[in-house]
């Protein structure tokens, strides 16, 4: 019963260090991202906020995009300035608010050079759909076949 007993204690104690492990950079700003489009979803469908977030531009979040910078950048000013006031103190558009200006900074200044850019295809951060775009030794071997 004792061994049973300190194989339990032993095997709880491994899988809490299993889970002690600091988050990369990369998996902190890909959490963040999701949490802030889910945070966006809900306070688009949210019948108190929705008024709110029709006043704020389109943003598909996607951290390999090249041109997440400076959509964060616009989002967080269009947020800062909403025209009523009421949309401004709303404590959920606060949130947004905080969770878009946080990853902001680690992608600018944490993860600075660590983040991989795949697209540069800005309209997609607008629209949500990515469209490939090939580069031309690509289209060149695509082309050939």
């Amino acid at each position: 019963m004792k061994l049973a007993a300190a194989a339990l204690i032993f095997f709880i104690n491994f899988l809490w260090t299993a889970n002690c492990a600091p988050p990369t950079c990369y998996s902190r700003v890909l959490g963040l991202s999701k949490e802030i489009m889910d945070l966006v979803e809900k306070l688009q469908n949210y019948h108190r906020t929705k008024s709110c977030m029709e006043m704020l531009p389109k943003m598909y979040l996607d951290v390999h995009n090249s041109c997440v910078m400076p959509k964060l950048r616009d989002f967080m000013y269009a947020v800062e300035n909403l025209p009523t006031q009421f949309c401004r103190e709303r404590p959920r558009i606060l949130l947004l608010k905080r969770k878009v200006r946080n990853l902001y900074i680690i992608i600018n200044r944490v993860c600075y050079r660590d983040l991989v850019f795949f697209t540069d295809d800005c309209e997609a951060l607008e629209t949500g759909q990515s469209s490939p775009r090939y580069g031309e030794d690509r289209l060149q071997l695509l082309q050939e076949t």
